[in-house]
């Protein structure tokens, strides 16, 4: 007799625990299976994975030989103090061994942890999570534990209830694990080559995953230095990888090695890396203060050509970085490593940096220059936090901004290092500011600084509020106090907390120090800092004295929002002010405390015009009175690249939260028709299919398709679809912005050629397309399509081994209007052979693009959510995201009430807690917007096509 699942879920309701255990003993044919359906909250109750584990079990039997006596608990998470270690032990040092098997999944291991004792400890405390522990020594002593799931920690005691009094106790514990079926912590990851199909073992910690990996301190300021030993096949082309160099190597067994690399510096667990593979690499040096150090980009065989590109730019970046910290990159190499299975675009374990092979792979004969920028940013992003979170690390998750933030800003300077070209300072704005200034007007963000405690509050604020409001943040404060007082005060900072933990007090105390006294730059931060959101400056102006009075208030995009305003500054802000005239940019340094109701600022003696906010470095919004908006209308042609976007983003934005008038950005909209550069088509485009979207169903639909055919005409005819060998970075990527915007308006010309193009190539696929317009010719080609033709290019979606090459191949399957392909498409999805696991969510979003495909989406997260939930956690933060994405078209009550209904049946959002309340307020905005701003903007439309 066996148990199916469902007879067992039936039983589980009803069933004590106990009884249950006993029911497995005698039906154990079904362990293996039972294990996959048993839900995550009672798997620790028995003890399953010691059970199935066919190395520590007897299988007959059902008893652990090898596993010590201990206690299991899953206590209600109510303690939040809990998941925090204590801080009277910390760890010096690791010795760590990891023996992982690429053939079976699994993995076992050993750490001996020299430990710090302050005082008096009574009990041993630090992190295990989905580790099967054998055993736990405390200077070879042999000790209770008991391991709590819902804290992921272990507790170790003395059998005799004795003090650990020692200031140099040694920690050992033996344990094993499982690799498979995961994308964080230790885990499996492979690659298909001429049929066969390779395996190998990697890693990825941040933020509290390598726990998963081994026994640990699992916390940022806990750090330690390390000597890692990994266990490798004997095969000659089997590498192991950490972030030291190898030390030496030994003979393990008749088929495996033992890789030990030298004594890391002293590092946070989550900074650590272990890679078992056969690549190969690329590599380089580069000059680090004079000394060369050698830098390798590392991928699987097939994709080494692909590896020059990130070498290139990442010499040139990290050479300037050397130089603009004034501190030499710490460690004695530098290895890139493009990871197929990757749950992030990139991340920054020290001395081994790995990457999503889309973040890292580049040529320039198969892949576009978006993603070319793509790989040069990333590069940049992460190579910025060697000095940056990993030479200095935020002392605990609240600060991640100081890691995050300032590595997405720096990337900038970076990237401009290496590629001087690209214009890369005003593209700042339509990559990271425009988008976190559209989250942070909601009343769903969260301030900078922010209290996380449980690992789903931590993995939740890797978003764009510690990444792009603090890179934002940081422009803003470098533009304020100047740039060689900005780097001094940088400088400064990494050199006094060196291989240590900060705060954000501290970074700011070091900014302080290296500008005049009289400017205080914790109060202008600390607005900025500590509590969400960000305010819009509104500008009266008096023609008889040419002075302008400010006056500010906190902008929201429902204007009609209700809040308190009982925080420390009121939702006020002390705001830097800057403007630009025809006469040139201001110099003076212009500050707007946030306790005080406004100031004057004049206008300069004959400037015929002025803008505020230059750049758009500031954050926060500048609403004037209608007569200057058309002022600036007006000479928007005269204005520098990074005041055009900023109009252009700033008048729709402001329109859409109801405090200014639509005619003013579409009138604004008209100059467009003059408009040749990248950041302003970047806007431009945006905001105008933003408006198609709420305007699909109206009588005004077409009619203002219309109008962006006239205003994108001329660009159209001046890009054209015919690329030039003489074309730069900017003028490649401004194409394919006019061109899509072109194909989404339906362009008669635009969409003639494009399924001119696809047609051509799905019958000769042999015959590549162009690298940055194949991307575009996938997607609108497939508009169309039949099924034949979808069978088609699915197939070679599949045959296709490239990982950037296969998204833009399966946008195009998802853009089909057929919905039983694309009800295909989403069972096919389920099959990692065919989507891997990180792509999941980018497809599912992509499907809910296509207007064919918004409702199947989410018809299909809500019938599957238990299934997502399994198969990814509530800890990961892109799962809750999705929800986000998948919805933000929604504009009606019945779908906001789907949206609520489906929150209420599973309350528990993990990560995806912050993405909920966003995505409700997106629904309730996209209603309001029907209901009030429809209207206008059909009047508009009318009026300007008679």
């Amino acid at each position: 007799m066996s148990i199916t699942s469902a007879v067992f879920m039936r039983l589980l309701a009803v069933i004590p625990i106990g009884q249950i255990t006993g029911l497995l003993k005698t039906r154990y044919r079904d362990l293996p299976k039972l294990y996959e359906i048993w839900p995550h909250r009672f798997r620790h109750r028995i003890n399953l994975k010691a059970l199935l584990n066919p190395t520590s079990c007897s299988w007959k039997k059902y008893i652990c030989t090898t596993a010590l006596p201990t206690t299991t608990t899953e206590p209600s998470p109510a303690d939040m103090s809990k998941y925090r270690l204590p801080t009277n032990v910390k760890p010096a040092l690791y010795d760590l061994f990891l023996y992982p098997d690429l053939q079976t999944g699994l993995f076992k291991g050993s750490v001996i942890i020299s430990l710090a004792v302050s005082g008096q400890v009574s009990r041993i405390v630090l992190h295990s999570n989905g580790l099967n522990i054998t055993k736990v020594l405390v200077n070879e002593e042999q000790t209770d534990f008991n391991v709590e799931s819902a804290y992921q920690i272990v507790t170790i005691t003395r059998k005799d209830g004795s003090n650990f009094t020692s200031s140099s106790d040694v920690l050992t514990i033996e344990f094993n694990g499982d690799m498979k079926n995961r994308i964080v912590g230790l885990y499996t990851s492979s690659y298909s080559s001429d049929g066969k199909t390779t395996t190998i073992a990697t890693s990825k910690f941040e933020p509290t995953y390598a726990r998963q990996a081994f026994p640990c301190f699992d916390e940022p300021n806990m750090k330690a230095q390390y000597i890692v030993h990994l266990l490798k096949p004997k095969e000659e082309n089997y590498i192991a990888l950490s972030n030291y160099p190898v030390d030496k190597i030994d003979d393990y067994d008749s088929t495996n090695e033992l890789v030990t690399f030298k004594q890391t510096v002293s590092m946070s667990t989550y900074l650590t890396c272990f890679i078992v593979s056969d690549f190969t690499y690329t590599n380089t040096t580069f000059n680090n203060s004079g000394n060369l150090t050698e830098l390798r980009v590392y991928a699987s065989p097939g994709n080494l050509q692909k590896t020059t590109y990130a070498g290139e730019v990442a010499k040139k970046v990290i050479e300037y970085y050397v130089e603009y910290f004034g501190i030499p990159y710490p460690l004695p190499k530098l290895d890139l490593v493009a990871i197929p299975d990757f749950v992030s675009g990139a991340m920054e374990h020290w001395g081994l940096v790995t990457f999503r092979e889309t973040a890292l792979l580049y040529t320039d004969t198969t892949h576009s220059s978006a993603n070319k920028q793509r790989v040069a940013t990333v590069v940049a992003h992460e190579l910025a936090h060697s000095w940056f979170g990993n030479l200095v690390t935020m002392n605990w998750w609240n600060d991640l901004w100081l890691n995050e933030g300032f590595a997405s800003y720096i990337e900038f300077k970076g990237t401009h290092a290496a590629q001087p070209d690209w214009q890369m300072q005003s593209q700042f704005q339509t990559s990271d500011l425009h988008s976190v200034l559209t989250l942070d007007a909601t009343l769903s963000s969260h301030p900078i600084v922010v209290s996380v405690t449980t690992p789903d509050e931590i993995t939740a604020i890797f978003d764009a509020i510690s990444y792009n409001k603090g890179a934002s943040i940081l422009r803003m404060l470098e533009n304020t106090v100047g740039e060689e007082q900005f780097r001094t005060g940088v400088t400064s900072y990494l050199n006094k907390y060196k291989f240590g933990n900060a705060e954000t007090k501290n970074f700011l105390a070091e900014i302080q120090a290296a500008v005049s006294p009289s400017f205080d730059v914790s109060q202008l931060m600390d607005t900025f800092t500590i509590q969400m959101g960000y305010p819009v400056v509104n500008v009266t102006y008096d023609a008889a004295k040419h002075s302008y009075t400010l006056t500010q208030t906190r902008f929201l995009m429902d204007d009609n929002a209700t809040y308190e305003t009982n925080n420390t500054y009121g939702y006020k802000w002390t705001i830097p002010i800057t403007y630009i005239t025809d006469l040139g940019k201001s110099s003076e340094l212009i500050l707007f405390p946030y306790d005080k109701e406004s100031i004057s600022v004049s206008r300069p003696t004959d400037a015929a015009w002025l803008k505020f906010n230059y750049d758009q470095i500031g954050y926060y919004r500048v609403n004037y009175e209608e007569e200057q908006w058309r002022n600036l209308i007006n000479v928007y042609t005269s204005l520098p690249i990074a005041d055009r976007t900023h109009l252009l983003e700033e008048t729709f934005s402001i329109a859409e939260a109801g405090q200014l008038s639509y005619t003013i950005p579409l009138d604004l909209s008209k100059k467009l028709s003059e408009e040749t550069d990248y950041a302003p088509w970047t806007v431009a485009s945006s905001k105008l299919q933003g408006i198609s979207t709420y305007l699909s169903g109206s009588n005004q639909d077409e009619a203002f398709k219309k109008y962006i055919r006239s205003v994108v005409s001329n660009a159209y005819g001046n890009f054209t679809w015919n690329e030039g060998a003489d074309d730069g970075h900017l003028k490649r990527l401004t194409r394919i912005v006019v061109l899509t915007l072109a194909c989404t308006a339906e362009h008669p010309d635009c969409l003639s050629q494009v399924q001119e193009k696809f047609n051509e190539w799905i019958n000769n696929t042999a015959q590549p397309l162009s690298q940055d317009l194949r991307g575009i010719v996938y997607k609108y080609g497939m508009v169309k399509a039949e099924e034949s033709t979808w069978n088609k290019l699915l197939a070679v979606y599949q045959a296709e081994t490239d990982a950037t090459e296969k998204l833009k191949l399966i946008n195009g399957l998802a853009n089909v209007k057929n919905s039983l392909l694309l009800i295909r498409l989403l069972d096919l999805s389920k099959n990692e052979t065919i989507v891997r696991s990180q792509d999941y969510f980018t497809v599912l979003g992509y499907i809910s693009a296509n207007p064919t495909g918004t409702d199947l989406v989410w018809d299909f997260v809500r019938q599957n959510w238990e299934y997502l939930v399994e198969r990814f956690t509530l800890n990961d933060r892109y799962l809750g995201a999705m929800i986000r994405t998948i919805t933000a078209k929604f504009a009606t009550e019945s779908k906001l009430l789907e949206m609520e209904e489906f929150f209420a049946k599973y309350p528990n959002a993990g990560a995806g807690a912050t993405a909920r309340k966003t995505a409700l307020e997106t629904v309730k905005h996209n209603k309001k917007w029907l209901s009030t701003y429809r209207s206008t903007v059909e009047s508009w439309i009318s009026n300007v096509n008679k």
